[in-house]
């Protein structure tokens, strides 16, 4: 049995534009070859997960094998690619974690709205 940590996936909304763009920028960063992306508008779903539910949240399958989602789904992508590495550390430190979750939550609802601006330009 292996100990070395599993790859991680990062499940996102490749049809938002916003999504695209931002996990465009991950996929730049030094690291990125050894995530595994999956766009879930292109029905990459996760294990036991609806559409619905893949497209609601972001969501990573962390290097322990752990599905994650919302603020502790950044904060996994963070961890896991060099240049992010030091964000990642900070937003795990207590209470950051919740605080970001909290952000990300009231972010959902303007999300639609956001994505129809960024779909016009």
């Amino acid at each position: 049995m292996s100990n070395s940590p599993s790859p991680v996936t990062v499940y996102f909304d490749g049809s938002c534009p916003l999504c695209r763009a931002e996990i465009g920028v991950y996929k730049k960063s030094d690291g990125s070859n050894e995530v595994q992306w999956c766009d879930v508008s292109a029905n990459a779903l996760p294990a036991g997960m609806t559409r619905e539910q893949a497209m609601a949240r972001f969501h990573v399958r962390n290097d322990k094998g752990e599905m994650v989602s919302g603020a502790k789904a950044f904060i996994a992508l963070w961890l896991s690619l060099p240049r992010w590495r030091l964000l990642g550390r900070i937003a795990s430190l207590p209470p950051l974690p919740w605080i970001l979750e909290g952000a990300y939550r009231a972010f959902l609802p303007i999300r639609p709205l956001l994505q129809k601006i960024a779909r016009r330009n």
